[in-house]
């Protein structure tokens, strides 16, 4: 057996997100978001499940916080939604939605764990969308404001922000390919989104310097690693733009104030551009305090002439895969992880999320038995602990998910959590990966 090993002051913890686990969607003013009219349209979401209560945690933090308090993480990371503190994203700022995340982050300090707070995970306010959304650079300056309401009122309570998470999801994901809220398929429009998603960041991270806030803040994309099907020169630029989209495009900005030229010309071929205004790469490239990562997937790739929009095919390997159809590839977290390195130097990095899908239910003995999801958190730990070694300098893990949640275009068809959520009766139960972890989080090390 062999031991995998991280440092004493290793950072554990378990992510989740507001409109995935909150509910409570018209309590205590809290406005529409865009996922709210999204899983509203017949054909976009599964089954037409919607988050209106979703895991009621707003209701029930209480006994989630003691759950998290007894898997013994150190840090939670959660989102604030915007709707909640500003019900039109503009107007006037809703105290109950702000006394809420207080009497959350109260009960996290209780249990001394360590709030991290994302300040969007993509509940955009409905009426900002209504006025064009994140293509709308006035989006920009409402988020900076909703920003600085957040920094204002959790001052010495929140340490740890976030900007945006995973700004791919935001733009392409829900502007081109169509799959997330608001649902367009327009390249322009998700370059315009992508860009202008990132002239906010910058926003916020210069109010977070001038506002003196302690702690630190950075951004959370989300990544994977693609690798060419063989060493031919138009495989490997095939998957260099593939990776590119998710990770060159949102981390290069930020850490050196230019977008990949690769890509820019890749982009302009297609017809599409970001309408960069003046000061807008020195504002996306404010000094951030750490980097999040966010891995589940990668795989094998080539080139193929016109197959999507880089000229791209996975090949399938035969490789394992999760329940969402998702690649089991460990070895492409440690690609990024040395990847972001080498690029970009030693940015403290954290694993904000990285855990699998895997629909296990409850049996007869009262418990689910998800051997999978802890042989999954095990071979991509190894590449962290991997990374560590090869002098990458990663702070901390945050296991995706918390528990069971909806999981956005899919509904609540998947399962993702360490704990196990019946959706009718909102009973919890703690899966065996929650057992698992919270041992590997006790002692900082593990068998394999």
């Amino acid at each position: 057996m062999a031991i995998v090993q991280f440092p004493k002051d290793f950072v554990w913890g378990a992510a989740t997100a507001s409109f995935q686990v909150e509910g409570a969607y018209q309590e205590d003013g809290r406005g529409m978001s865009i996922w709210d009219t999204f899983s509203r349209t017949p054909g976009k979401v599964y089954q037409g499940d919607n988050g209106d209560v979703a895991c009621d945690m707003y209701h029930l933090y209480p006994q989630d916080v003691k759950q998290m308090a007894d898997l013994g993480i150190k840090s939670y990371r959660f989102s604030i939604a915007w709707p909640r503190i500003i019900p039109d994203g503009s107007g006037e700022v809703n105290e109950k939605g702000l006394a809420f995340y207080h009497n959350l982050v109260d009960e996290l300090l209780k249990y001394g764990i360590e709030p991290m707070c994302t300040l969007y995970h993509w509940d955009l306010p409905q009426a900002l969308q209504d006025q064009g959304g994140w293509d709308n650079r006035a989006t920009i300056d409402h988020f900076v404001r909703y920003a600085e309401v957040i920094f204002e009122s959790f001052r010495g309570k929140i340490n740890w922000f976030a900007t945006f998470n995973e700004p791919w999801c935001s733009s392409f994901l829900s502007n081109y390919i169509g799959a997330h809220a608001p649902g367009y398929t327009d390249l322009q429009l998700a370059v315009n989104v992508a860009h202008n998603l990132l002239v906010a960041h910058g926003g916020a991270v210069q109010k977070f310097r001038s506002l003196g806030m302690e702690g630190q803040i950075g951004i959370v994309p989300n990544t994977e690693w693609q690798e060419p099907y063989s060493s031919k020169q138009e495989d490997i630029d095939a998957c260099f733009r593939a990776s590119g989209w998710l990770n060159d495009w949102f981390i290069r900005p930020v850490m050196t104030g230019k977008y990949p030229e690769h890509l820019l010309t890749w982009f302009k071929s297609k017809g599409a551009q970001p309408r960069i205004e003046a000061g807008d790469m020195e504002l996306i490239s404010s000094k951030i305090d750490f980097l999040g990562v966010n891995y589940y997937t990668g795989g094998i790739g080539r080139y193929k002439e016109g197959e999507g929009l880089f000229d791209f095919e996975t090949v399938d390997m035969g490789w394992q895969k999760t329940d969402i159809g998702w690649n089991y590839y460990p070895q492409g977290l440690y690609n990024v992880l040395t990847w972001i390195h080498k690029e970009f130097g030693d940015i403290p990095i954290y694993i904000t999320e990285n855990g699998a899908c895997y629909n296990d239910g409850v049996s007869e003995d009262g418990k689910v038995h998800d051997e999978r999801r802890i042989t999954y958190l095990k071979s991509h730990l190894a590449q962290v602990e991997r990374a560590i070694a090869s002098g990458v300098p990663v702070k901390g893990y945050y296991c995706w998910s918390l528990m069971d949640n909806f999981e956005w275009a899919y509904g609540y068809s998947m399962r993702f959590g360490l704990i196990h959520v019946d959706y009718d009766t909102q009973k919890r139960t703690p899966k065996d990966s929650y057992k698992w972890y919270k041992k590997v989080v006790q002692l900082g090390w593990y068998e394999v």
